[in-house]
């Protein structure tokens, strides 16, 4: 069996972005090891979460460690703190990921893939899905730690943008334009073209288990927030598929369907 390493940058990332395949590569009988590097200290709480003095972060390190078990995941966090936004003043923060130093850490994350015998990696793609400060050093960090230790099977964890656009202007087309529902504009610059991505995963068996992960994040997601109120055959739809590209390689022509692993 083989082992996958999931790399994200804060709690509840893992359970959308690859919350799929990990609990498929798990019941398959891979390892599975998810790494994240922060704490989420800049998450915005719903709220009544927390406890009177609870800080953000140690909640959310929880949440994180109920959704990686449920994903039958092992879980190490590189604890590094939350940059926010990109162009908010915690961008500034030296103890925060986006300002450490790249090399550094990708020397660090390499000890970690070496020590857990990674055969796969995946990351984000360059522009961390939607500008994410985290998300962007998190593809950095991970494509050099990748290079340091000669592991070649990196994939970016990304989101078929013509798909998602599509998805949602026939979700406003049924429920009608005043429905509660994000605003396509928000995704126009998120993921990716169709015509680049490489690989496409069917987790439908395995999207319940994935939005059970989700649904352990209650700092940052309430059973009545958009992904967890939606309708499971909606839920399904939207989230039954994880895409993933190559760096460097355009123009595919669309995502094939594959399993990034033997058995899968």
């Amino acid at each position: 069996m083989s082992t996958l390493v999931c790399f994200h940058a804060h709690p509840d990332d893992e359970a959308i972005g690859t919350g799929g395949l990990m609990a498929k590569a798990a019941a398959a009988g891979h390892r599975v090891v998810l790494i994240t590097a922060t704490n989420g200290e800049q998450g915005e709480p719903k709220p009544g979460v927390l406890d009177e003095g609870e800080a953000l972060a140690d909640r959310r390190l929880v949440e994180l460690a109920h959704s990686a078990k449920i994903l039958g995941s092992e879980l190490v966090v590189l604890g590094y703190e939350d940059s926010g936004m990109m162009g908010e003043p915690a961008n500034e923060n030296p103890s925060c990921f986006w300002q450490t130093d790249l090399e550094t850490v990708a020397v660090r994350l390499g000890e970690i893939l070496r020590s857990v015998d990674a055969d796969v990696l995946t990351v984000y793609d360059a522009h961390g899905l939607y500008g994410h400060p985290d998300h962007i050093k998190v593809h950095q960090v991970g494509l050099r730690a990748a290079e340091l230790i000669g592991l070649d099977r990196v994939y970016m964890g990304t989101v078929n943008r013509d798909r998602a656009l599509a998805g949602f202007s026939a979700m406003r087309d049924q429920l009608g334009p005043d429905a509660d529902l994000p605003d396509p504009d928000e995704f126009a610059e998120f993921g990716m073209a169709e015509n680049d991505l490489s690989f496409e995963i069917d987790v439908t068996s395995h999207v319940e288990v994935k939005k059970q992960a989700l649904s352990q994040h209650r700092s940052q997601v309430s059973p009545d927030d958009f992904f967890l109120a939606m309708p499971d055959t909606a839920f399904q739809a939207m989230f039954g598929s994880e895409t993933f590209a190559i760096h460097g390689v355009t123009n595919t022509g669309g995502p094939t369907m594959v399993d990034l692993l033997p058995g899968l």
